[in-house]
């Protein structure tokens, strides 16, 4: 069983560690676009370009089933994507946790990059799936291109300026941006106030890996012999895993289970 995922960036890891608890036994493939992030800035005909070339440059290895572990090229992208790999590799896009984030039943707080957030999109998916909840968006400037870089000190400050701008008395925090979830202890701390119930944090990665496992009708197998392999390209070349995906758990995790091919 070979799975790929495809993201602009490392906001991939979250989905890979994910796929990797439930089948320490498949195969990854990352594909990225460092040569060609951020994704957020350009226009939805150039997002769609870079995502269909980092799509078929993963497609080359004959994956079972494409994640796309991006929320802009989810928007952008998807209907291309599917066009294009569809029905042979079923594709799997990702969407923010509205929904599961509302029924928690009080306000709730998107997270999102600066890019999304306000957008048509995002405004659509909080009419739909808010159920009424009280939604605020906060934007989140720099905050994924410092996670790329792992730099610390731009995570810290970024994280500290969109926690600032989040109402006390939320009790969820939806992680619109795939890069945010390699940083969502350090988030719940910035937002938790000493005085209140444990904010609940709304990733999409567990979603889409058990969503992926489902499209090619594989069950969860966590027990499973860690005989998975990796290869990871960047921007269409083969390529060891970047140092800064290191700097996080889930890059460190995916390296020790599976040498890089």
């Amino acid at each position: 069983m070979k799975i790929a995922l495809m993201d602009s960036g490392i906001g991939l890891l979250a989905a890979a560690a994910a796929l990797r608890a439930l089948r320490p036994d498949a195969e990854l493939v990352l594909s990225s676009d460092p040569d060609g992030m951020p994704w957020g800035p350009r226009t939805a005909d150039d997002v769609t370009a870079h995502a269909l070339a980092c799509a078929e440059a993963a497609a080359a290895h004959a994956p079972d089933a494409l994640i796309v572990a991006c929320n802009t090229a989810s928007v952008h992208a998807l209907p291309a994507l599917r066009a294009a790999l569809e029905p042979g590799i079923p594709v799997i896009g990702t969407v923010p946790a509205i929904k599961p984030a509302a029924a928690d039943g009080g306000p709730v707080a998107m997270w999102a990059t600066a890019a999304t957030t306000g957008s048509a999109y995002q405004r659509r998916l909080i009419e739909e799936f808010a159920d009424g909840a009280r939604v605020t968006e906060v934007a989140c400037p720099g905050l994924a291109d410092a996670l790329q870089e792992a730099d610390e000190a731009a995570i810290d400050e970024a994280i500290a300026s969109a926690a600032a701008r989040t109402p006390r008395d939320v009790s969820s925090v939806v992680l619109g941006c795939t890069h945010y979830e390699l940083v969502a202890d350090r988030i719940r701390a910035a937002v938790q106030p000493a005085d209140a119930p444990p904010i609940v944090l709304h990733g999409s990665a567990d979603a889409v890996a058990a969503q992926a496992l489902r499209r090619i009708g594989a069950a969860p197998a966590p027990d499973a012999e860690p005989s998975g392999s990796l290869t990871v390209i960047l921007s269409g070349r083969i390529a060891a895993l970047p140092d800064a995906a290191l700097a996080y758990a889930e890059g460190r995790a995916i390296s020790a289970a599976a040498p890089v091919r």
